[in-house]
């Protein structure tokens, strides 16, 4: 990594900046600390109804420090963070996390992590592929994918921007146990929304591709038609009776139902016992078709990673198998208030993957036979502690396996528990977003409030 690819510090500064943080901190006393040091450049550019309406060049710097004042079970940590990496503002940031951790109550959680969890072998997972995209070239990009998705139609008739963003980074993370890590990474996407009117009636709808690879963005003028197609196919939407019925979220969809999944079994909800899921390892949760896995080291993976944020290493593993919780996402912290080994997940999970080896989209629509197909959700209607599930949702009424009709202003209810257990079919309609990847998600039956 050097310089002239966009960086202003090359790798070796960014490690003995940690390195003189861990330093400072092992002089004035603390038993333990770790520093997280990063630097961070992109462009982002908006194109609405064909004019640039935002650009945007971001660039900067940070210094994140932990401290631990005295050992386990009797440590106190401090934070401290700095945009700043002169040698005084340094000095600062680690005084200011030393300050804290004198005065913060002990905590016989509190610590670094095990040492025989941390990453030793750190593979190259090929995540860094910069975007060369000058401010002209991304307008251009955005205002063709915006323009593809007007040419699908004049009831076409506004936009809320078609956006190009390329995003670049790198890291160096280290503590006073002898872990040190980091590597350069890359995050592109581009979006369109737009809507649709007839007769007064509006709708909109909007379609994305990100990637850390620029040359694995979807194609601008593909995803646009798409956007378009989509926003029109909304026209026309009416209200359905209340009742109940089959119900299938499109992948993207599924995709939230999942993550409601994650943060259910995260170690935080967990050890405050927030969870309706709390003391479920080994417990069949799901419908037995329902296999998840974790792959934290898939090369070009949007949430690959070799270690987690604590510098524990990340590994393949079965969360849940034939519908039985095998894991939990856990950090030291939450570890340690359930008795429990970090899983590497401080700072979240790594790509997680559904086993998707149903019907394709169509066959999903066939296999529902009649029902309601989800295709977006509004609102936060969701009990962790209860399980309770309530959203807003729009959609399209299916009638013989096939679309009939556009449906919108209805609510879907059900409890996550019934829900799971619920699942019929994983499609194979594969999407990925947010380090998730499923497809559309068939269940046996919702409330669903309409007239």
């Amino acid at each position: 990594m050097t310089k002239h690819q966009g960086f202003t510090c090359e790798p070796a500064q960014l490690r003995s900046l940690a390195q003189s943080v861990l330093d400072q901190a092992r002089r004035a006393g603390a038993a333990g600390c770790d520093c997280d040091v990063s630097e961070n450049y992109g462009l982002s550019v908006t194109v609405r109804k064909g004019k640039p309406e935002t650009v945007e060049h971001n660039r900067d710097r940070s210094l994140a420090v932990s401290v631990y004042w005295g050992a386990r079970p009797k440590a106190r940590r401090g934070h401290a963070s700095s945009s700043d990496f002169s040698p005084a503002a340094v000095r600062q940031t680690v005084e200011a996390a030393l300050a804290i951790a004198r005065h913060t109550a002990q905590d016989d959680c509190a610590g670094l992590p095990d040492p025989d969890m941390l990453a030793r072998d750190i593979p190259d997972l090929d995540l860094f592929h910069p975007w060369a995209l000058s401010t002209e070239e991304a307008i251009e990009l955005a205002r063709g994918c915006e323009a593809a998705a007007f040419s699908v139609s004049r009831k076409i008739r506004n936009s809320e921007g078609a956006s190009v963003s390329a995003q670049h980074s790198q890291f160096v993370s280290a503590n006073s146990l002898g872990f040190v890590g980091g590597y350069p990474g890359s995050r592109h996407w581009l979006s369109c929304s737009v809507i649709a009117e007839d007769k007064g009636l509006m709708q909109r709808d909007d379609w994305y591709s990100a990637s850390r690879a620029p040359d694995r963005i979807a194609d601008a003028t593909t995803l646009g038609r798409y956007a378009g197609q989509r926003a029109l196919a909304r026209l026309g939407a009416r209200k359905i009776p209340t009742g109940k019925a089959p119900v299938l979220f499109e992948a993207p969809v599924a995709l939230q139902l999942i993550g409601h999944f994650v943060s259910a079994v995260n170690g935080g909800n967990l050890y405050r016992k927030t969870s309706f899921l709390a003391d479920s390892l080994g417990r069949q949760i799901f419908s037995p078709i329902v296999d998840l896995d974790e792959r934290p080291h898939l090369p070009q993976g949007m949430a690959s990673t070799p270690f987690d944020e604590e510098g524990v290493a990340t590994r393949e593993r079965s969360i849940v198998r034939a519908g039985t919780v095998e894991g939990y996402f856990l950090g030291s912290y939450s570890a340690r208030k359930l008795g429990m080994k970090s899983t590497g997940n401080a700072g979240g999970h790594h790509n997680l993957f559904v086993r998707s080896e149903g019907p394709d989209f169509a066959g999903m629509l066939k296999l529902m036979r009649k029902g309601l197909l989800v295709t977006e959700l509004m609102g936060q209607g969701i009990n962790l502690v209860t399980g309770d599930y309530s959203r807003g949702a729009a959609g399209y009424w299916v009638q013989d396996g096939e679309v009939r009709f556009p449906v919108e202003e209805i609510t879907i209810a059900g409890n996550l528990a019934q829900l799971f257990k619920g699942i019929a079919a994983i499609g194979s309609d594969l999407v990925t977003r947010s380090g998730r990847s499923s497809g559309s998600i068939l269940l046996d039956e919702m409330t669903i409030a309409g007239d």
